[in-house]
């Protein structure tokens, strides 16, 4: 019987399960979704499905490079056995390279199927990313929860590692301060105000505070105007600048 690439596609979008094991599943089935399923369960092929709505709050953070481009791939489990299984290390390892070579588009869908099926728990890409530059470095922090891509322009590749290892410590959410999401700080703002409210200060200062407030927060959160974690006398603008260096692009990755 001639099984289509739609039939194909529904049924493994229903079980998690390989292209080429939906297309046998079908086949011996003649074609009957139902008769497929069932017979992928007894083969304990389909337990994905039954996996789909649980949560994922392990996992692991890799990397792989190739000259001036790194991939870094965040992969999600439900249990820390899982995560720290060398089997699962090793299929995340291989899915990292699999990202390096064909970019953030590639389909690891089936990698994603056959490696929850060997592990019995649901897996899930967290994150993926890729960044090609002259001066690219990365760092995973010793738990392998965290991940961090740094690409500069000018400085080294030491720099490049340093700053990669301050900003896993240090979770900047932008480069600089006036990039900080107006949004978010305007909710602080509503906090800032009731918590002055409540401690008495009053009104008429209340404006010259808050412009404090907003020029700390910002900087807390902004990579440039954070103090360097290995010497908090400098912050990582004073390090790019005596280094004639700019950051062009971070990435940071938890799981």
């Amino acid at each position: 019987m001639n099984i289509t690439l739609d039939q194909i596609k529904s049924l493994r979008d229903k079980t998690g399960v390989s292209t080429m094991a939906c297309k046998k599943a079908l086949e011996e089935a003649g074609g009957d979704e139902t008769k497929a399923i069932e017979m992928l369960r007894k083969k304990g092929e389909a337990k994905a499905a039954e996996r789909a709505d649980r949560s994922t709050a392990f996992g692991v953070v890799v990397i792989e490079s190739d000259g001036n481009k790194t991939a870094m791939l965040s992969l999600g489990c439900e249990t820390d056995f899982v995560a720290k299984n060398d089997d699962f290390l090793a299929a995340a390892q291989a899915m990292a390279k699999k990202l390096l070579s064909e970019g953030e588009t590639v389909d690891l869908s089936s990698d994603l199927s056959e490696l929850g099926i060997k592990m019995g728990e649901k897996i899930d890409v967290k994150d993926k990313k890729v960044m090609a530059g002259a001066n690219i470095d990365s760092y995973v922090h010793s738990n392998k929860r965290i991940g961090v891509l740094v690409s500069l322009q000018g400085g080294t590749k030491e720099l490049a590692r340093d700053i990669a290892m301050h900003v896993a410590a240090s979770n900047p959410t932008n480069l600089s301060p006036d990039e900080i999401d107006t949004e978010w700080v305007n909710k602080e703002k509503e906090i800032w105000r009731e918590l002055l409210k409540a401690e008495g200060k009053p009104e008429a200062m209340w404006d010259k505070i808050m412009e404090g407030k907003e020029k700390k927060f910002r900087e807390e959160h902004a990579l440039l105007t954070q103090a360097f974690i290995k010497d908090p006398e400098k912050k990582i603008q004073d390090l790019l600048g005596s280094a004639e260096a700019k950051v062009e692009a971070f990435f940071r990755s938890e799981v």
